[in-house]
């Protein structure tokens, strides 16, 4: 199973300093927290994209080549690329430039994105949300699989016997596809037999099973390799010496970030009853002591069979020094828990 950090670069007032973090000094955060995350040993590192004034990243890629430079292990994903605002032969040479300065780490997670500020900004219209993203969808997966492209659809120019530079270091870029949890976005992934990626940011994540079991039948229906169904979450969490001490210091921040988002989705208001709920066992943050973080891991493994799972931290911004220690302890203290506890369950269901 393979563990990882995705964030946004958030970078919004900090209640800790009392300041609003500037784009740059974000950006130049986000590289020593990838060097982090490799040297502590995470299998994953995912970079969001947005094009707001409360995110610093605006191309992921580029911030991940800036990480390549200074890791030798951990692999690098957009946490998404927004597809249906960008061209997939732009976002196809880009990653393909990241797996060569990488050596062979990059990958691509693609979503429609839960913004919509791309899509006015580069000329889109969002009444064609949904077909924006198959067409563009499409002509992604076909880049992928290399060689001479031949390719048309509606939405941009045809392309003849077009050949995509620089050449990969691996033969295929893993391409994963990002779900909010609806059953159409899983069926859409496992018809084209893509790994997904799912989103759990409320609720009960082990509500998620059901959308995971639908994904990989549907997969197997189709007919592709069921193991090549691969089913990665991502949720929002923070990690500290003790449970108490967690949900102290992430409570602030992810209070102002939610509470913001909410006034714009029509959310209630962001409440320590609510964060302290969804910190229980059974809630969808993963906040805690290494050991508390570790079990609900594990326990999602139990009930979902995950092959991956990132964990979103900072969720608004937080004093730099407390990220860069909760991805240590992610990296030395949570993951050799959740590997034990993973291989345990494995040989228990072999037996």
């Amino acid at each position: 199973m393979e563990l990882g950090i995705n964030t946004f670069g958030d970078a919004v007032f900090d209640p800790q300093t009392g300041k609003t973090i500037s784009h740059a000094e974000r950006l130049q955060e986000l590289v020593h927290e990838m060097e982090t995350a490799d040297r502590v040993g995470l299998d994953i590192f995912s970079i969001g994209e947005h094009h707001r004034d409360d995110y610093a990243v605006s191309a992921p890629d580029v911030v991940l080549a800036a990480g390549a430079a200074v890791t030798k292990n951990i692999r690098l994903s957009s946490g998404v690329t927004v597809l249906s605002s960008d061209d997939p032969v732009r976002v196809y040479e880009r990653f393909s430039t990241l797996d060569g300065i990488s050596n062979g780490r990059a990958e691509i997670m693609a979503g429609r994105g839960s913004f919509i500020e791309s899509f006015p900004l580069f000329g889109y219209d969002l009444n064609n949300y949904d077909t924006l993203f198959n067409e563009k969808l499409d002509l992604l997966l076909t880049l992928q699989k290399g060689g001479k492209i031949n390719w048309s659809g509606t939405h941009r120019p045809a392309l003849e016997n077009a050949k995509i530079f620089p050449k990969t270091v691996q033969n295929e870029i893993p391409i994963w596809i990002a779900s909010g949890g609806t059953p159409q976005s899983a069926k859409r992934a496992a018809e084209l037999g893509m790994p997904l990626v799912l989103a759990i940011i409320g609720g009960s994540p082990f509500q998620f099973a059901r959308i995971a079991d639908f994904y990989r039948q549907t997969g197997a229906a189709a007919g592709h390799d069921k193991s090549k169904l691969k089913v990665a979450t991502n949720s929002h969490g923070f990690i500290w010496d003790t449970d108490g001490e967690a949900r102290d210091l992430f409570f602030p921040a992810i209070s102002i970030s939610m509470t913001k988002l909410g006034r714009k989705r029509g959310w209630g208001q962001y409440t320590r009853e609510t964060f302290d709920n969804m910190c229980d066992p059974e809630g969808a943050l993963y906040v805690g002591s290494p050991e508390t973080v570790a079990r609900k891991i594990i326990a999602l493994y139990e009930h979902m069979g995950i092959e991956r799972f990132t964990l979103q931290t900072p969720v608004g911004t937080m004093p730099h020094d407390q990220v860069i220690k909760t991805i240590e302890l992610f990296g030395e203290k949570v993951a050799p828990l959740v590997r034990d506890g993973v291989t345990k369950i494995k040989a228990e269901r072999n037996m």
